[in-house]
């Protein structure tokens, strides 16, 4: 087994080399990549940093040269990246580990995402505490806060960058092989709001023989599906819950990018698309609302989650974007539109019933939806009559 361990060898090196010895002495073979630039590194790395930044397509003595410690973290993670994928198809790498402050972080998570899901993945980080999303990204990458700063071994350091090499040991070497029954999967989208609807899709389409991935449609979540499609494992897409691109649109916290909604289209995945929750752009707690929005319709879906009611313009907005990513297709589509609501608060009595609003929803992807069928549905979002003409026509595409 053979895990690649990246680290600033000039500010990280004796740290590095700990954790090299534990899992060697667990049996794993390490390769050390010096992420360094600028100072002397306590030890050559198997992979140089001369290497890594020839991989970045520049070189070391240029970024000596421009000592500019911003370039040299770019170029050093665009390198990492290179060197952990080139090693990847050639089967040498079981597992990526490294550790670092915000630029070992930078650096050491730009080869992890670089690597398919499965592969195990663990940062050591003094930044492990906080928001970690712009670090792990829609990969599987494990974050660990270091508690100390990554400056010497102690007491405290002993421990857990000891922990840590035993996790990577166990994982690279205890790692689950294929399952021999393993059943087409499908991937679907959910919000709290659409989750009768995905539910019962779900057992109509595990009954006709597919395995169901479902994500939680709250940025990361859309964004490792699109990841996971381009991978090429998903067989189908139920993607019921376009919430995402309401707030990408608008401006709410739960974005997936620009991205979403690209993947199935480009790889000719079958797919389903319907307007799930496009009727809510989210927000956290009602104070950090942006100011330009405090006239709005709003639902406290919780005491950290606020929900803003989508108007006719903005929904208007979100229906062409759907309807062209979808139109875009080089595979089997159909769009799907639930005609009395697209969640669970947007019907007759709940508190974002909208009937304009929903009405230029549907007209935009009516007048965007290109050849694409376009099936329009006199259910809510959530009827079970709804859910099983989805689910079924997912089955008939694929």
């Amino acid at each position: 087994m053979s895990v690649y361990l990246f680290a600033t060898l000039d500010t990280k090196g004796p740290e590095a080399a700990f954790v090299r010895d534990c899992m060697k002495e667990l049996g794993v073979d390490v390769t050390v990549v010096d992420t360094g630039c600028i100072g002397e590194p306590s030890f050559d790395g198997d992979v140089t940093r001369t290497e890594l930044f020839a991989a970045a397509g520049t070189s070391l003595d240029e970024m000596v040269a421009l000592n500019d410690r911003g370039a040299a973290v770019t170029n050093a993670a665009k390198g990492a990246a290179a060197i952990v994928t080139a090693a990847f198809k050639e089967q040498q790498v079981d597992g990526v580990f490294a550790l670092g402050g915000s630029a070992g972080t930078t650096i050491g998570t730009a080869a992890m995402q670089a690597l398919p899901i499965g592969v195990p993945k663990l940062m050591v980080s003094t930044l492990a505490s906080g928001d970690v999303r712009q670090w792990v990204g829609d990969k599987d990458i494990m974050m660990l806060n270091s508690v100390v700063d990554i400056a010497g071994i102690n007491r405290v350091s002993r421990q857990i960058l000891g922990n840590a090499a035993a996790a990577m040991a166990g994982m690279v070497q205890h790692r689950l092989g294929e399952s021999s029954d393993d059943k087409l999967l499908v991937a679907a989208t959910m919000f709290g709001v659409t989750t009768p609807c995905v539910q019962k899709a779900r057992e109509v389409l595990e009954a006709a023989g597919c395995e169901v991935l479902v994500f939680h449609a709250t940025g990361n979540g859309g964004q490792a599906m699109e990841s996971l499609i381009r991978d090429g494992l998903i067989a189908g897409v139920l993607d019921i819950t376009t919430t995402e691109l309401a707030d990408e649109i608008v401006g709410g916290v739960l974005t997936a990018g620009p991205d979403r909604l690209t993947a199935a289209a480009a790889k000719g995945v079958p797919q389903v698309v319907s307007v799930g929750a496009t009727d809510m752009v989210n927000f956290w707690a009602p104070d950090t609302i942006p100011q330009e929005f405090k006239d709005r319709r709003f639902h406290e879906h919780n005491p950290t989650v606020t929900l803003m009611r989508t108007t006719a313009d903005e929904n208007a907005k979100v229906g062409a974007e759907i309807g062209r990513k979808v139109a875009a297709t080089t595979g089997p589509a159909a769009i799907m539109l639930p005609l009395q609501g697209v969640s669970a608060i947007d019907r007759a009595g709940e508190s974002f019933d909208d009937p304009q609003a929903r009405e230029a929803l549907f007209a935009a992807v009516r007048e965007n939806h290109g050849n694409v069928e376009l099936i329009e549905c006199d259910h809510h979002i959530n009827d079970d009559a709804f859910a099983e003409a989805a689910a079924n026509k997912l089955i008939d595409i694929m």
